[in-house]
């Protein structure tokens, strides 16, 4: 079996790491792939948002399946190019992952499926003025969003008119985020903790895997500016209730929607939640597993991930009702993400990262912003440079795993969140 994994990030090092681990022994193929991947299997330098290239090259490497990492590629119509060339892909059409790339496309399909949401408005340059009246009405306790993909940078969370004014200007007037931010969705802010659900679809039917909780802003206690995420740990929750109300309000009806709209999804939907006060509310719908996330989702769920994407890329998961497939391995993972000198704003590059081969041999290191040199030297490459994996038999040791290999691998200019799942294992305790 040959597997195809599409983008270069420490999430595609994590899902080609995953499906790495099958009993067969797959050959993982990245396109382009990063250094940590090139020791999975091979790179190829292959644009991730050219369908026709990464088509042509699934086929003439006869691979089993596609999986589509980066909301840039879904975006760009990378899954359509393969299915047409009768290939099997885990990754929805252009058209079902407009859930994630037009936020304003997203809230409205939420309304119409009757998903719980916060309440919001959407406009442009010439309705901005309702976007304006809109932020006075919530006296700024608002969220807002670029309608586009922005990297995971377009969100603004505010706390007065000031900021909200401000974060409409950033959009509007300097246009911070290109296209992405002509349009601007503007939410009421929600109050709880935040949860990211993760649903294996084959259409149709759905699997849930383990829920987990990421780290957006840049500093220690949530400070500094939104990131791509600088950690994660999962499981974040284990009640059987709050998963089922998830599965049942949240993810069946949403994907009874798309399917109703001609736009069945295939692929990983995956929700971000508020648990509020009132229950789960969803913030917005992607399209793609998430990352850092996927970074410790991936190592629980055993040596049948692949065999589960396979599965809903065929469209064969299992009926409602049916036996469920093998549960996940057990346990927690955590994620430290290090990041590069300059990071969200101007990430260095080029600097040499050393230790790798100094971790404990339980302890994961995904490559996300990683390259060689010429030399054949592993130096840093982006913004989010690599990722710390810890597991144990709870968070709290998991963890403990994770920060004690950190410091081992270092680059100049390195650095890090330190508070990574630090409350959930407090609590756990």
């Amino acid at each position: 079996m040959r597997v195809l994994v599409v983008g270069s990030g420490g999430r595609e090092h994590a899902l080609a790491w995953a499906c790495a681990r099958h009993p067969s022994g797959p050959e993982i193929i990245c396109a382009p792939g990063n250094a940590g991947t090139s020791q999975l299997g091979t790179n190829v330098e292959v644009s991730v948002t050219d369908g026709p290239a990464i088509a042509q090259l699934a086929s003439e490497r006869e691979v089993s399946l596609v999986v589509i990492g980066p909301d840039a590629a879904l975006a760009a119509g990378v899954a359509d190019s393969c299915r047409e060339a009768g290939l099997a892909v885990f990754g929805p059409s252009a058209a079902a992952a407009k859930i994630e790339w037009s936020k304003a496309h997203g809230k409205a399909l939420m309304d119409r499926a009757g998903v719980p949401t916060a309440r919001w408005r959407a406009g442009n340059r010439e309705s901005r003025s309702d976007l304006f009246d809109f932020a006075l009405e919530l006296d700024g306790h608002c969220v807002v969003k670029a309608d586009g993909l922005a990297a995971g940078k377009g969100v603004a969370v505010c706390d007065s008119r000031e900021e909200a004014f401000s974060a409409l200007a950033a959009c509007f007037t300097e246009r911070r985020f290109g296209a992405a931010g002509d349009v601007v969705v503007i939410e009421e802010r929600l109050r709880g903790p935040e949860l990211s659900a993760f649903a294996v679809c084959d259409g149709t039917r759905f699997q849930m895997l383990a829920p987990a909780r990421d780290y957006k802003r840049a500093h220690d206690f949530d400070q500094g500016p939104n990131t791509g995420g600088m950690g994660a740990y999962a499981p974040a929750e284990d009640d059987p209730e709050l998963l089922g109300e998830i599965a049942g309000g949240v993810i069946r009806p949403i994907l009874a929607a798309l399917t109703e709209a001609g736009t069945p999804f295939v692929g990983c939907l995956y929700a971000g939640l508020m648990l509020t006060a009132a229950g789960p509310r969803v913030l917005e719908f992607n399209a793609r597993f998430g990352d850092p996330e996927t970074q410790v989702i991936a190592p629980l769920a055993g040596e049948g991930f692949l065999d589960l994407l396979l599965t809903a890329a065929r469209g064969e998961l299992a009926e409602p009702g049916s036996p469920a497939p093998p549960p996940p391995a057990g346990g927690a993972a955590v994620v430290v993400v290090v990041a590069a000198h300059g990071y969200p704003a101007h990430p260095r590059l080029g600097d040499p990262v050393l230790g790798l081969e100094d971790l404990d041999g339980d302890v994961l290191c995904f490559h996300a912003g990683t390259a060689r040199d010429q030399r054949g030297r592993v130096v840093t490459a982006g913004g989010r440079v690599l990722g710390v994996v810890g597991r144990g038999g709870d968070v709290s040791a998991a963890r403990r795993r994770a920060y004690d290999n950190l410091e081992r691998v270092h680059f100049a200019g390195a650095w890090s969140r330190s508070d990574i799942a630090v409350h959930a294992a407090l609590a756990r305790r």
